[in-house]
């Protein structure tokens, strides 16, 4: 069973037979369907169907020769608002079934972000009908959580909030020349890490971790779509099930200036989300490519 279930609201599907039920429902009354179809190969399809504000059960599988659906795999889906990154995105297949991950390079984050691509079979027709066009710029990321906490803001002044923003600023353009290859921006990335290390080192000793650091964004477990995050809650809001009745949090979360949704079970999140407080957890990352028509 997918363990993300239950971060849409479906924590009491343990079997594989507790599923049945939901996937003839998706399969007789779909919220949407989707198809992409290429020349030589097979018609694969997904279904989905919404359960929640933005959140639902996505069935991916194939027509066969009778022109009925064979479910290859469904994961539950959470769908993100607004524009998370305007970088180029390169998309490649997973090797076990139809599925795909999106990598994008972003320089606020420092790490190549890599989702589990939602849009498949609108990312195959474009790539049919426009081969050697880019597959897009914008990208929605969302997450999914099974765990987080919440956590009090760092106090700040106005005067440190805006010395932040400027470092940070300043600090991506660094990232953006070094990767173009400029000595001068790796060798002042190195010494910023080095002064970074040296500042922490010393004030860990007297003060907390989570009071030194505001926000993170890193890879976690061996997953490469899996990540530990910290960061500032936007906004937020508590919405329901309609078929379990189970209260889940949508969150949008602020981390490195990089802003997406993050979806969490109610009895998942230890404390009460606030504007202005932080979320710290471990996600799932899921992605919509947004195509220029």
């Amino acid at each position: 069973m997918h363990k993300y279930l239950r971060a849409v609201g479906f924590s009491d599907i343990k079997l594989k037979k507790d599923l049945k039920p939901y996937i003839r429902e998706i399969i007789m009354a779909p919220d949407s369907t989707e198809i992409a179809e290429d020349d030589g190969e097979d018609i694969f399809v997904q279904i989905y169907k919404e359960y929640a504000d933005g959140m639902g059960l996505m069935l991916c599988g194939l027509v066969n020769d009778k022109d009925e659906f064979e479910l290859e795999y469904y994961y539950p889906q959470f769908n993100g608002t607004g524009i998370t990154s305007k970088e180029d995105i390169i998309v490649e297949g997973h090797a076990e079934k139809e599925s795909y991950a999106g990598v994008c390079e972003d320089v606020k984050v420092g790490v190549s972000l890599i989702f589990y691509l939602q849009n498949v079979c609108e990312y195959k027709n474009e790539r049919r009908l426009n081969p050697v066009r880019s597959v897009g710029t914008d990208t929605t990321l969302s997450a999914l959580s099974l765990s987080g906490k919440i956590l009090f803001p760092i106090d700040k002044t106005e005067q440190q909030i805006k010395v932040t923003k400027e470092a940070t600023k300043n600090r991506n353009n660094l990232i953006e020349a070094a990767r173009k290859g400029d000595e001068d921006a790796i060798e002042s990335l190195t010494l910023e890490d080095m002064d970074t290390y040296s500042m922490i080192s010393r004030r860990i000793l007297k003060e907390d971790i989570l009071s030194l650091v505001d926000n993170y964004f890193m890879p976690y477990g061996v997953e490469c779509d899996k990540y530990s995050i910290l960061g500032e809650i936007e906004d937020w809001n508590l919405v329901k099930n309609k078929s379990t009745g189970e209260e889940v949090y949508r969150l949008t979360v602020n981390t490195n200036e990089l802003i997406f949704d993050v979806c969490i079970n109610k009895v998942d999140l230890l404390g009460e989300p606030a504007i202005g407080r932080r979320f710290k957890g471990t996600i799932w990352l899921q992605g919509k490519i947004n195509y220029q028509r």
